[in-house]
């Protein structure tokens, strides 16, 4: 229980540690509506020209197949790029649809003849234990590799992420051994029980914001069920997941249970999801990448599919919260990992009475936060993943500005190097306008104005999202109507981005299908299987 309460209180530690270390002077303050310049600067570090060098060397670039490191099929490798630069950090190899038919048939191989279903559960979990462990051990190596790779800070990868990370590894360690079946009654003379069986080589595609993250939030729950896994990294960020997948290896999973495949999902993920041996497929990325990973599984073995998708999550200041508090969280909630997150508070709806003072808040805020070199000590924001990400957040920031939402600060990128964006903030916001209804994914921060809970609840459900909602009140009426209002999996009261272990994390609508985490993960991993035995003369039915 301690452990746990540790590991829930680290984001709001971090963004506690966060908000105070972004001390530097305010130079200007505008604003513009319409097509302009804006005339704001900000808490900028001079190393986003010149980027320390990391202390970590990239060894594993290879697919990892069977046990081993090898070369992809064709030879092939692709670069991957540090953020703050464009440099490329590496080369890797890039599988294909060959490359995936050798996983496959490794983890089905590991599966139906291989020691790691046929281990006792506590074996497994013993397994993951130690693979925890081995992640708190090289705890620094992970996170100068998803900093590098990623262009979060490294404070957050650290401090925040490791931790969650061994913590949900040690938690699926824990279930390993409890997953059990039931005896039924029966109507009449038989006895009947239920089996919860590994589901079989479970396919994986993760997304290129959290790496590690959710590597754990995957492989985790699937091994402790004694399945074998094939997984597919985003070709963004391939090396954090290679050198878990190291480690977990070193903690002693045998050869064929885990395989990793870098490479492009429209070639290697397609493989992946329209493979007739894979037996369940789990997917994290966008929504409109979701349809057609769940299109070709459909079109494939009809395998079943979890999907953990977009967001536009709404963000609920009402009339009687402490705004100071509420500017901060609301400001977490949105810039946290440089906005790159599905559940960001995205659109920021305060009530009409303390709107004015909320915005001008919240505009000193986004302008006090420290943007540079992800390495550096005290830096809360690093550079946008890559180049079409950039290019991508800055148009919708233009579209906002021609669509007529005042654009309070930001706006523009920082240096000349690397893909560092000023952290934005609009105002007069409309529920129409584009920055309102679409997934950024970067540092937009859209507020909006309510009037009453009424309005607000038909505001924030007009969307085709519905992965999460933040709430900032002292009335607890308030707080029980709008949690059971919103249509959202996760909503968040007077705090914001809680991912404990035990949480289930998913969305409604457009937001995707089944849960991460928790015991309600364990059934994506599952098949249910019933066996009914007659009864001959039974002293009791």
């Amino acid at each position: 229980m301690a452990a746990a309460r540790r590991i829930s209180s680290l984001l709001s530690r971090f963004l506690a540690s966060s908000s105070s270390s972004s001390s530097s002077a305010l130079l200007f303050k505008g604003r513009i509506s319409g097509v302009g310049r804006v005339v704001s600067s900000y808490s900028t570090a001079a190393a986003v020209e010149n980027p320390s060098t990391p202390s970590v060397k990239v060894n594993n670039t290879q697919l990892l197949i069977n046990g081993n490191f090898v070369d992809s099929a064709s030879g092939k490798t692709f670069p991957t790029y540090d953020p703050r630069t464009g440099d490329v950090i590496a080369h890797v190899a890039e599988g294909d649809g060959e490359d995936v038919d050798r996983a496959v048939s490794a983890a089905r191989k590991a599966f139906d003849e291989g020691p790691w279903p046929k281990m006792t559960a506590y074996e497994r979990s013993m397994v993951l234990f130690r693979f925890a462990d081995l992640l708190d051990k090289h705890t620094e190596e992970l996170a100068t590799l998803e900093t590098w790779d990623n262009g979060k800070t490294y404070e957050q990868a650290a401090k925040v992420e490791l931790p969650m990370i061994s913590r949900i590894i040690r938690y699926y360690a824990g279930w390993a051994d409890k997953i059990h079946g039931l005896t039924v009654p029966a109507d009449g003379p038989h006895h009947v029980q239920t089996i919860h069986e590994p589901i079989g080589v479970a396919g994986q595609i993760i997304p290129w914001n959290f790496p590690l993250l959710m590597f754990a939030w995957k492989v985790g729950p699937a091994l402790a069920c004694g399945n074998t896994v094939v997984l597919k990294t985003a070709e963004q960020t391939p090396l954090s997941a290679l050198y878990a997948s190291k480690l977990l290896h070193e903690a002693g999973l045998p050869p064929g249970v885990l395989n990793v495949v870098s490479g492009f999902g429209p070639i290697a993920g397609a493989a992946l999801a329209s493979h007739m041996k894979v037996d369940k497929l789990a997917f994290t990325g966008s929504t409109q990448t979701g349809k057609i990973v769940l299109e070709l599984a459909a079109k494939s073995n009809l395998k079943p599919v979890t999907l953990e998708l977009g967001g536009k999550s709404p963000f609920i200041v009402c009339k009687d919260a402490d705004v100071d508090k509420a500017v901060e969280l609301a400001h977490f909630a949105l810039f946290f990992n440089q906005g790159q997150c599905c559940c960001a508070g995205s659109r920021t709806y305060v009530h009409e009475s303390v709107y004015d003072e909320f915005l001008e808040k919240a505009k000193a805020r986004a302008l006090k936060r420290s943007v540079g070199d992800p390495f550096k000590t005290g830096i809360e924001q690093g550079p946008q993943i890559d180049s079409k990400q950039f290019q991508k957040i800055l148009k919708y920031i233009r579209s906002g500005v021609e669509s007529g939402a005042t654009l309070e600060t930001g706006g523009e990128r920082i240096g000349s190097k690397g893909y560092y964006i000023q952290p934005t903030v609009f105002s007069n916001v409309k529920d129409d306008m584009l920055i309102a209804k679409d997934e950024i994914f970067g540092p937009v921060q859209s507020i909006l104005k309510f009037n009453d809970i009424a309005e607000v609840v038909r505001r924030a459900n007009s969307t085709n999202y519905g992965l999460a909602a933040g709430v900032f009140t002292q009335d607890l009426d308030i707080a029980n109507t709008l949690t059971r209002a919103l249509k959202a999996g996760t909503v968040w009261i007077n705090c914001y981005d809680v991912f404990d272990a035990a949480i289930p994390f998913g969305g409604y609508k457009m937001s995707g299908q089944g849960r991460e985490k928790g015991i309600h993960c364990l059934s994506n991993y599952l098949q249910v299987k019933a066996v009914v035995t007659p009864l001959k003369n039974p002293a009791w039915i």
